[in-house]
């Protein structure tokens, strides 16, 4: 579907309201006090560019730093005033009292609902459910109820509909559908949903609530049908909801939910032509210089627990170990950008994967080779230079809901690179049949899988990037939110 196809599978239609933590834009301040804009990125601002002049959306998002929330005070009902900015959409930004956000992001969110959708507990030491954590329960329904307030205000009368995004907004669609019934309701997660026995790990009133919120929604969307069917059995195993898992629908207090998979998906002429810019060119240049001819491990990663850079890092000195012949002869580039430095969990985790990275240099690093280069900075210019000269990259993640790296890379790929991938990926249901799947906790595996990606021969490793190619532009992000509008007017 190109962008006229998915403009006009929406026009015609009431407006579009889009809500999440992180808007399409943000705000600086320089040293004079004067304040500017700046264009977000990912795939839902990049949908809604393809769509914006036939729905005239509204994107409503939380200010999220001092700057945003300066701007915010000074647009009347948080309705910036964005002419002459690169924006897809009007936007209305949220100034939440920081110690509402805190609690609701950090608290909530991050350090307990992420960590349950990826399955990342220490169980023998975490969580514990205390009075501090009701106390965050409460601020995340006040960020909630504050965004579902906002969403009510905002619809028109004419068939407005609402996309909800993701993990740290999912009790809207209930607060949503008690203020303003007319309007239909999407909810998208964006990350893995975990099984009723490992989501069970909640107090029973907040799993409950955050399934009653969702179910809310008149349509509810994953990544992949992996996803959508945990999210369905803990409707029925936890709320007693009546599913239909043949028709990918959930009927909970004589309201029904359709459950949809959209596996979202890349650009790839927009990827093609930025990985052909001039800051990308000059990191490709310098890039080659620095390895000197040989062959590349790529992988690109927030420092995120999910992400398993640690054990992906383990695997390739396992690979060295394993073949003495690779010696000189390959170099691991490991880019990984720093994630939630707030939280200490991230922050050791980060120190780890510094500290093996340590360590494989001065295992296995000689005056003229260094085996791994590993950056702990964000430089998208220097990744997509990174992919370009890929021959192998490794997406091992624990768990994830997507991962579009594994569908970028091989897009731009000039080596024909070959894709290690995590069974645990939601890209696996897409791309499985032509990457080297890993159980990402199996080290020695993974390993072996980097081994059979630098050896395949050139034709295979051809025939597959091709392949995963295809795949990975397969639900651009136009086309991505076409398909959950179309599905949220089919769910009328």
């Amino acid at each position: 579907m190109n962008g006229q196809q998915a403009a006009a599978s929406v026009r015609g239609t009431g407006r579009v309201l889009v809500a999440s933590n992180r808007g399409p834009v943000s705000f600086s301040q320089d040293a004079s006090g004067a304040l500017t804009a700046r264009r977000g990125a990912g795939g839902l601002v990049s949908g809604l560019s393809t769509v914006a002049g036939s729905v005239g959306p509204l994107w409503v998002c939380a200010a999220l730093s001092d700057a945003d929330r300066r701007a915010t005070r000074g647009a009347p009902g948080g309705r910036l005033d964005l002419a002459g900015y690169d924006t897809p959409t009007a936007v209305r930004m949220l100034d939440i009292p920081p110690e509402t956000f805190w609690l609701a992001y950090n608290t909530v969110a991050n350090s307990t609902l992420w960590f349950i959708s990826h399955m990342l507990y220490d169980t023998p030491n975490a969580p514990q459910f205390d009075a501090g954590f009701a106390r965050a329960w409460a601020a995340y329904r006040e960020y909630n109820a504050a965004f579902a307030r906002a969403l009510a205000d905002s619809a028109d009368d004419g068939g407005a509909r609402a996309m909800v995004q993701d993990y740290h907004l999912a009790l809207v669609p209930g607060m949503l559908a008690r203020l303003r019934p007319d309007v239909r309701t999407a909810h998208f997660s964006h990350t893995p949903w975990a099984p009723p026995d490992y989501y069970r790990i909640l107090p029973d009133p907040v799993g409950r609530e955050l399934l009653e919120g969702i179910l809310g929604a008149d349509h509810a969307g994953f990544h992949s049908w992996r996803w959508a069917a945990a999210f369905m059995d803990c409707c029925e195993d936890i709320l007693g909801a009546e599913v239909d898992r043949a028709a990918g629908q959930v009927s909970y207090r004589g309201h029904a939910c359709d459950i949809g998979v959209h596996p979202l998906g890349v650009d790839a002429g927009e990827l093609r032509r930025r990985a052909k810019a001039a800051d990308v060119e000059a990191h490709v240049r310098a890039l080659a210089g620095e390895t000197d001819g040989r062959q590349l491990i790529v992988r690109v990663d927030r420092t995120e627990l999910s992400k398993n850079i640690v054990r992906g890092l383990a695997a390739y000195r396992e690979l060295l170990a394993a073949h003495p012949e690779l010696h000189g002869r390959v170099v691991h580039l490991a880019f990984a950008y720093p994630s939630r430095y707030d939280l200490a969990e991230y922050r050791a985790y980060t120190e780890s994967a510094r500290r093996i990275a340590g360590q494989i240099t001065e295992e296995f690093g000689t005056p003229s080779w260094e085996p791994l280069i590993l950056e702990v900075n964000d430089d998208y210019a220097r990744s997509l230079a990174a992919y370009r000269l890929a021959d192998v990259i490794v997406v091992n993640p624990i768990r994830d809901g997507m991962n579009l790296v594994a569908k970028e890379c091989p897009i731009v790929s000039e080596r024909a690179c070959a894709l290690v991938l995590s069974r645990e990926a939601g890209a696996a249901a897409e791309l499985g049949g032509d990457a080297i799947t890993v159980n990402p906790y199996d080290v020695g595996a993974t390993a072996r899988a980097m081994y059979e990606g630098l050896t395949m021969p050139r034709a295979e490793r051809e025939r597959r990037c091709a392949a995963l190619a295809e795949a990975g532009a397969a639900m651009p992000p136009g086309r991505w939110l076409a398909d959950q509008l179309g599905a949220l007017s089919r769910a009328d």
